[in-house]
């Protein structure tokens, strides 16, 4: 067993690019082990942004053993009377690599036949590893790659070094003019001389001595430790930010870091353009009191160490001092103008070819918002109804503000403080914030009732005008962002508990765009299974069964709470002792009627012929009321333990009763009995499904 690295050492690569980079390699390289019947052990990552590694634990010397059974023709054909072997036989040895008396006779479901038992070679570890990486290496994928020189390769950024050792023995392995070899190099600007390594366990620590840290865990800990201790000895609190954390810890081989200083009159923008212009731009991170308010203070992080760190501070205040002076100018001039000046420019912007202005496309929030009111059943539905038109109309002002052109980030954010500064009310100017909303996945939800009927508004016009023009999804590629859009919309409908009809809704929202019938009827369906494929996404990673999910979906998608609470019911029911045989009895209901194509539920007592018919019928008759009551209140859990007391006198029915008779009446009868029975289920599960 031997332990594998791998480093790729490469020209400065963007922060984005290297945990999706790594991620992949990792998998990839494993798989293929798994492929090549290779055994390892533990396998982690790491990296910098001039080098991506992977260090592979106890790695089998060579493939593990493969043999194969090879069927040849029969015995009969294979031998003669006499037991000798026929031509037939030694081609069968010939073709499976075997001697003749190395041929076994098989028993097989059509007779007794020639067989051989054939052993796959096992190649040597090293050898498939040389063989391998180097198209694993260059079908790691990035956002973009490139060439350089005159090498028909391409890669993020070029490759400058290659590491690839196995146990101590170096693989051989040539990309573009680089040969891989036992050097890595150190710090480009602090210590880039070359470093021998003789084996993937001496890696992490040479690298240290080269000052670099390479393992990103690592890197991220001492990032997160520095910068508190920063801000602790400037009396002040770092305002946490996981994302830029994260960034930074990718930007810099080590974390040498320095505490700036910006003018106190910048204190008077809103804290969240100070927060983004350091943020976004220059990846530096805010510093606050014990209150929570933005100090003239901030901390960046350097890949190198000077001799005079007071001068990389100033230099780095020189920087802040004039991107904050920008956005200090572009919120003075903003201010000049309304939101609903801003509002009227948006005629000018264009939302999507094909579908229209942004001004377009609030006057569709503002259909959608009007239409989601009525159907919401709201409390103080005139107020409601107010806010939401208000904040419609000016929900994307701020698009083409100053502030928000330079700082794209804070849309709605920009929105929400010009419509406070402007006196709208707290919820309209909260609301213009929320209608973003999630933003990501596991991010927050709106909180206001108007903010969440303006972002089901605008994200299900989103979905409805992309899937018009034929912008959908395919695979992983999802560039205008539909999937978070129509996660958002259910994550909200979950939140506000909206019980209204979302195929009524995409029908509405398609209308707005003057869609042909029937072109929106194939929209409509198509854009219904796309939201379900969300939805069963979600709550598979919730860790409800496939099962239940794909039970409840398959009856009906349309009521979004609705389908949650059924999902909880079913997969409550799957989990209890008794599933097995009371699915077993239901199914067995539903099968007959299936088989039959049976429908009718309209029941002659007169024609019952046993007692067993009579009681299940009475008992059915018993529980429906209460089946249906609680079917209502969406207690699907209390609706399902009534159902399945139904169980012993179903299964009393099948033991006394036959069904399928040649009375025409009676058959009728019968059936219609189960199908009142199939029918308790109706608006609960698919049953079959289960």
């Amino acid at each position: 067993m031997n332990n594998l690295l791998i480093e790729i050492g490469v020209e400065e690569i963007p922060a984005g690019y290297i945990i999706p980079a790594l991620k992949s390699f990792k998998e990839n390289l494993l798989k293929a082990l798994e492929n090549n019947r290779i055994k390892y052990g533990k396998a982690k990552y790491f990296g910098t942004p001039r080098r991506l590694a992977l260090i592979v634990e106890n790695i089998s010397d060579k493939q593990k053993i493969q043999s194969s059974t090879i069927i040849g023709p029969p015995e009969k054909i294979g031998f003669d009377k006499n037991g000798k072997p026929s031509m037939a036989a030694e081609k069968f040895a010939q073709k499976a690599g075997v001697n003749l008396d190395e041929i076994i006779i098989t028993q097989t479901d059509k007779g007794k036949y020639l067989s051989a038992k054939k052993q796959e070679y096992c190649e040597l570890s090293a050898t498939i590893l040389e063989n391998i990486l180097p198209d694993l290496i260059l079908s790691i994928p990035f956002p973009k790659k490139m060439r350089w020189g005159d090498f028909s390769i391409s890669f993020a950024r070029p490759i400058i070094s290659l590491v690839s050792i196995l146990g101590n023995t170096l693989l051989n392995i040539k990309l573009a003019d680089i040969n891989s070899s036992f050097y890595v190099f150190g710090h480009e600007f602090m210590s880039f001389e070359k470093f021998k390594i003789n084996n993937a366990m001496e890696y992490v620590y040479a690298l240290k001595i080269l000052g670099i840290i390479v393992d990103i865990d690592e890197r991220k800990a001492l990032l997160k430790k520095e910068i508190q201790e920063k801000a602790s000895q400037n009396d002040c609190y770092y305002l946490e930010d996981k994302e830029l954390v994260d960034t930074v810890t990718n930007l810099v081989e080590y974390p040498y870091l320095i505490v700036g200083k910006f003018d106190d009159e910048f204190l008077e923008l809103p804290d969240q353009i100070l927060i983004t212009a350091m943020r976004e731009h220059q990846k530096y991170f805010a510093l606050t009191d014990e209150k929570g308010n933005l100090k003239p203070y901030f901390i960046a992080a350097n890949n190198t160490k000077a001799k005079d760190m007071s001068l990389v501070a100033k230099g780095h205040e020189k920087v802040i001092r004039a991107r904050l002076a920008d956005a200090k100018f572009f919120y003075e001039v903003d201010l000049e103008s309304s939101l609903d000046e801003f509002a009227e420019k948006l005629k000018k912007v264009t939302f999507y070819a094909g579908l229209g202005s942004m001004y377009e496309k609030t006057q569709r929030i503002i259909s959608l918002g009007k239409y989601l009111v009525k159907v919401a059943e709201l409390k103080d539905q005139d107020l409601v109804y107010n806010n939401v038109v208000r904040t419609a109309e000016i929900c994307k002002a701020d698009l083409v503000t100053q502030v928000v052109i330079e700082f794209t980030k804070l849309q709605g954010v920009i929105g929400s403080i010009y419509a406070e500064k402007a006196g709208e009310n707290n919820e309209v100017a909260m609301a213009i914030k929320e209608h973003y909303w999630p933003v990501s996945s596991g991010a927050f939800l709106p909180d206001t009732i108007t903010g969440k009927i303006v972002a089901i508004a605008d994200k299900i016009d989103t979905i409805c005008g992309c899937f018009s023009i034929n912008l959908i999804p395919t695979g992983t590629s999802d560039p205008h962002a539909l999937r978070r859009q129509a996660l958002g919309i259910i994550q909200i409908m979950l939140k506000g508990n909206f019980s209204f009809s979302l195929k009524k809704l995409i029908e509405k929202s398609l209308s707005l765009y003057e869609q042909n019938s029937e072109k929106a009827k194939i929209h409509t369906q198509n854009i219904l299974e796309f939201i379900k494929a969300r939805m069963a996404n979600m709550l598979l990673e919730k860790g409800y069964s496939r099962t239940a999910v794909n039970s409840v979906t398959a009856l009906s998608f349309d009521n979004i709470p609705d389908i949650l609470l059924r999902v909880i019911a079913i997969d409550t029911l799957k989990k209890s002792s008794d599933f097995k045989s009371i699915s077993t009895t239901f199914k067995r209901v539903l099968n007959i009627l299936k088989k039959e194509k049976f429908e009718i539920t309209i029941v002659n007592k007169s024609l019952f012929k046993d007692e067993s018919e009579e009681n299940l019928y009475k008992f059915y008759k018993d529980i429906n009321v209460k089946v249906e009551k609680y079917k209502k209140l969406g207690d699907y859990n209390q609706a399902l333990k009534e159902i399945l007391t139904l169980k012993s006198h179903v299964d009393k029915f099948f033991d006394d009763v036959m069904v399928m008779v040649d009375d025409k009446s009676l058959k009728a009868n019968r059936l219609a009995l189960l199908s009142l029975v199939a029918e308790l289920f109706s608006g609960i599960a698919d049953f079959s499904k289960l």
